[in-house]
This record gives structure tokens, sequence and C-alpha cells, in this order.
């Protein structure tokens, strides 16, 4: 357990606490590309506890601005867009995407106060189907070379999901090997060949094993962390009965990312992005080493699970989750459907908004939930020393230098997992050697 003084600290992050400011030193991602789709790219955007409007102007290009009119509040959400900007429609005043007034017609003609007004405005990109924001001082640090910013767009899908917690226990429930084979436990496996775009209904590693029936049988992984120079590395071995190891290598990516294996050719890198303290969004890049993704089938996939245009999910607090007692009994481990996301919104939802971690009582399974509580501190106090180039990927090292991370599972024939790891990340990788030869 831990102080309510550290709990505050660690997980709220609105414009002048000290783990918001962690975060405004990194790309957040601010909306899915398909949100921007139509006749009027326009939505509303709150990230970090500040609320944002995004728009494409006529020339293609992103702006992200405050959403209240700097004249006298009102929501530029309902702002015209014209002339290569957004107008708003109480007085006519226009901005253009760096927040900049170029016009106010109804002041006297030849006044010059337009030069003045300068609105909230953050640099945006967009990367295979996300629009990232940068909310930080000075410029912004380069993307990773990461396998979902590097793959064409024809090879990872974006999609988003809303939770009502704040992000670190969203966050949390993905760097936690443990809960796999309770919380997404299910009771009859699923065909293998049906389990496209849905995580852990593949077969384990290059094995006939289905993934579900090996996190149900072997429930107690040795848990190992490695500190690394995007955030950290965790190893799940789950040891065989006939004498081989399953090896689980998923990342955490500072600040709120993680990067897991969902099947022998995807990956998910997962961000849990605050939308205030107490709510959040996971953004997710599913990113194939094979074929492209089947966008249509996996974004059909999710939307029978959630709602536009908000994302929000149709299985909530409100609704008990879908709970059935008798699918418990017979199905899944929770007795709320097939849908993992559901068991993971259940699990980071039913604590509360902002879980009170001075009744928690954390055990040896939760080595990595430690390790980045203290990575996350350490930031903390390196940002208030004034030494930012401590930050994880802001060091000497380009973040662009940094690869991966690799996630990925096998099945290691004796003690030296190391190597059966590698040589299945090769086999892997070798697959999508034609879209990107520097893999």
């Amino acid at each position: 357990m831990i102080s309510k003084e550290l709990n505050d600290t660690i997980t709220r992050i609105g414009p002048g606490t000290e783990a918001g400011a962690v975060m405004r030193r990194y790309w957040q991602p601010a909306a899915l590309s398909d949100e921007l789709a139509g006749n009027r790219p326009v939505v509303p955007v709150r990230l970090l506890g500040e609320d944002l409007v995004l728009f494409r102007d006529s020339q293609g290009e992103l702006g992200l601005i405050a959403r209240g009119c700097p004249h006298r509040g009102a929501d530029l959400c309902y702002g015209r867009l014209e002339d290569n900007g957004l107008r708003c429609p109480f007085h006519g005043w226009h901005f253009d995407r760096t927040g900049q007034c170029v016009e106010q017609p109804a002041e006297p003609e030849g006044s010059r106060m337009h030069e003045r007004i300068r609105t909230t405005a953050y640099p945006v990109v967009e990367k295979n189907g996300i629009v990232f924001a940068y909310m930080g001082p000075g410029d912004p640090p380069p993307f990773p070379n990461f396998d979902c910013f590097r793959a064409p767009g024809s090879h990872v899908f974006a999609f988003k999901g809303l939770w009502e917690c704040n992000w670190l226990q969203a966050l949390e429930v993905g760097i936690d090997p443990a809960h796999a084979s309770f919380l997404h436990r299910f009771l009859q496996d699923e065909d293998p060949e049906e389990g496209y775009g849905k995580q852990f209904r593949d077969k384990a590693a290059d094995t006939e094993i289905p993934m579900t029936r090996l996190l149900r049988e072997y429930p107690r992984p040795e848990i190992t962390v490695e500190d690394t120079d995007y955030g950290l590395r965790i190893v799940a071995l789950r040891h065989l009965d006939d004498g081989r190891t399953h090896v689980r290598v998923t990342n955490q990516i500072f600040p709120e990312a993680i990067s897991i294996p969902m099947s022998r050719e995807m990956i998910i890198t997962q961000w849990h992005v605050p939308v205030d303290d107490e709510t959040c969004y996971w953004y997710s890049m599913f990113t194939s080493f094979g074929k492209p993704v089947d966008k249509e089938l996996m974004r059909a996939q999710r939307l029978k699970e959630h709602r536009l245009p908000d994302y929000a999910p149709l299985k909530n607090k409100r609704n008990g989750y879908g709970f059935d007692p008798e699918e418990q009994a017979r199905e899944t481990y929770t007795g709320m459907g097939l849908d993992i996301n559901v068991h993971d919104q259940w699990a980071v939802e039913s604590p509360g908004r902002i879980f009170d971690r001075t009744k928690e009582h954390l055990g040896k399974s939760d080595v990595a939930i430690i390790a980045y509580r203290r990575k996350l501190r350490a930031a903390i106090a390196s940002l208030k020393d004034g030494e930012a180039g401590a930050l994880p990927m802001w060091n000497d090292t380009d973040s662009r230098e940094v690869f991966g991370p690799v996630s990925n599972d096998t099945i290691a024939s004796g003690g030296d997992w190391q190597s059966a790891y590698a040589e299945s990340d090769r086999a892997r990788r070798a697959a999508c050697a034609d879209w990107d030869a520097s893999l």
C-alpha cells in the first residue's frame, strides 16, 4: 500500500501536476484518423484534462487548439471550417491551425487587435490511423522507431475505447502477466482458426496448444522485469509439464503504453491516455508482420462492442458488464462474455474512478507494477530537478534508435529460452521483409 499523497502524485495529470508534466513531454494519442472522416473534419478532444478541438483545414493540415474561443468562450467545436482555418460563429473570429487569430470582422476597419490574439495550440502528427499531439514545452521528441510506426498503413489497424477510470489503473492491467490466467480464462477453447483479430485465441507459439488452455492450466508464471531505454521489458515464463517453457514477453513503453503479442503474426501497441483524472481512452495499433490487416473485419468486430461517436463500450457498469451467472459456470471465468476488453474494463473500473491504493496489498506477481511506479516517480523527480534529459527516450540515445520493442511468445525446449525467443522473433520478422528491409 502507498500513501494518499503518493497516490495523488502518480495518478493526477491535469495542468500543473507532477505526473501531468511527465506526460506532456511525450506524444499523446488525441484522436483516431477515422474520426476526421466525412465532410466536416472537426472533433472535440479532451486530453490530459484540457478541452481542445481538432480539425483538418482546407490544405489537409491538422490543427489542435483550445476549445473555448478566447473572445467570450464560445465552443469552437461548432466553428465553421472556412478560409483555411476555423471561424467562431459567435462573432466571426477566425483562427489558423497554429492558434493565431487572423481576422476579427466585427472590429473597426484596420484594427490590428487580432495580431495579439493567439489561443492555445499544440503540434499534431498523424501516424497509421492515430493523430498524436505534443502538449509539452519546447520541441517535441522524434517518434521512436517502433514497429507500429514503421509498418505501412496496410499492416496497421487503429481503434480506441473509453474506460471510466484513471489512466494508471488501465495501464497496470496491461503490465500484469498473471491476470490473464484468471480474468481471461476460457472454460471452453474456441477454434483458433476463428480467432482472427482477437487476443489469446491463437495457438500458443508454434504448437497445437490453444493459448486459452495454456493460460488456464498454468496460472503461476515466473515473472521478471528488466529496465530498458524505452521503459520496461516483462518476461513471463510458464513451465510446462513436459519440460518445455512457454515464454511471453511484453513491454511497457514509457510513459503509458504497452506492447503485447496478440497472435503469432500480430502485436498490439496500446496507449492508456488520460482524458482527465477519472477517465481514459485506450488507443491500440494492431500491427501485422505477415499479410495486410483485414481492417474492415477488425473494425466490425469492435463496433459490435462500442458505440459512436465516443467509442464507449456497450457493456459497462450500468448494465453489469453483461454478467451472466450461467455463462460464468460454463464458458468464461468472469461470466462477462468472450471480449477480453470487457474483462479488463470491469477489473479497472470496479475499484472506483481513482483506486485508493492505501488499501492495496501487492504480491510478488506484481513486480512489474512496482517497477513501473518507481520509474514514474523517478521521472517526476528528474523533471523537478530540471533534468528532462533523464527521462526514458529523452537521454543521449535518440529515440529514433529505439526499435521494436520486441513482443512475442514462444515455446522453449530447454532452459535457454532467450535463444528460442530470439529465433522466434527472427522468423516472424522475415515474413515482413518486403515492407521494411530495416527490420
